[in-house]
């Protein structure tokens, strides 16, 4: 349970541009928050969307930058607002899953967006002296600077690393105004989930929760223990099927997706889950509070200047 917890509070942040809590709240087409109650002085978290608008006006950034250092650089293809979310530990919007299933078909999308992506065949039919020009513009190269942050664990701390440099940089920098500051907060925070999601699931609330939607899963005829669960199957028995099978295990797909998100309203899973998340993020030591405030005070200012760049995503 708890490494599959996490493993949803991983897709999340894969998914959601540095998302900081694991279970997607449903209510407010991006308008939502998605961790616990802002501390004092320092605001909220961005929703979804703003996060996204952050992430849009790093790729126009960039694309500014790499062409005033001489080369072409296309953005990423963007998915809709409505697309680019992930249904996390257990979704309760039940007209998504009813359009969307698990997202399957959004990652398809995605996968096909990135491996059509101009920028790598751009690059490959560069001559090597100039595609060794482009990668310093890019990234620094081996000139970059190498960023370190210090994030928790279990049993304490550990240390991940970065190379920043060339437009990348000069991208976080107009953002963010300090890269090394955000690097930092945002290994930090999004890290924290090890030290609180083994509480939640050993919680009664969640606990309770969690039996009475496995009890409405199988009255609906789907025996899974929990969302992940239900999902990895669903994964499962669609790998590997030709365009007609998959089209049809898309249909199946839906059909448990819209289970799921049925049997999350009527135990109140999602919305206790959210709260329980909540209420257990507020309980780490205040060193992990400090780290929550400083990340959310660098995005806060990232997205002040974001809405500058780049209109929000539809």
């Amino acid at each position: 349970m708890k490494r599959r917890f996490i493993a949803a509070c991983a897709v999340v942040a894969a998914l959601s541009a540095a998302a900081t809590g694991c279970v997607t709240n449903t209510t407010g087409a991006g308008a939502e928050p998605t961790t616990a109650p802002a501390r004092a002085g320092q605001g909220r978290d961005l929703t979804r969307a703003e996060r996204l608008r952050v992430s849009d006006a790093t790729e126009v950034l960039t694309e500014r930058c790499m062409n005033r250092a001489g080369f072409a650089y296309w953005p990423s293809t963007r998915l809709s607002l409505e697309e680019s979310r992930s249904p996390g530990f257990v979704n309760d919007d039940v007209e998504w899953a009813a359009e969307h299933g698990y997202g399957s078909r959004i990652q398809e999308k995605a996968g096909r967006a990135r491996q059509a992506n101009p920028n790598g065949t751009y690059r490959a039919s560069l001559a090597p002296q100039r595609r060794q020009a482009y990668d310093k513009a890019l990234d620094g190269g081996r000139d970059a600077t190498v960023l370190t942050a210090e994030i928790p664990t279990p049993a304490g701390t550990g240390r991940i690393s970065r190379r920043l440099g060339g437009c990348s940089a000069q991208a976080e920098k107009e953002l963010y105004g300090d890269p090394e500051a955000w690097f930092r907060a945002k290994k930090a925070v999004t890290n924290l989930q090890p030290l609180y999601v083994p509480r939640i699931t050993r919680d009664k609330k969640f606990t309770d929760a969690l039996a009475e939607w496995a009890r409405c899963m199988a009255k609906a005829g789907y025996r899974y223990a929990d969302p992940p669960a239900a999902q990895d199957a669903v994964a499962q028995r669609a790998a590997g099927l030709d365009p007609d099978e998959a089209s049809e295990a898309f249909e199946a797909e839906k059909r448990v997706a819209v289970a799921e998100a049925r049997c999350a309203r009527e135990s109140a899973l999602g919305a206790v889950a959210r709260e329980r998340e909540s209420y257990y993020r507020g309980t780490l030591p205040d060193r992990y509070g400090e780290l929550i405030d400083t990340h959310r005070r660098l995005e806060r200012e990232a997205y002040t200047r974001a809405a500058r760049i780049t209109g929000p995503r539809v």
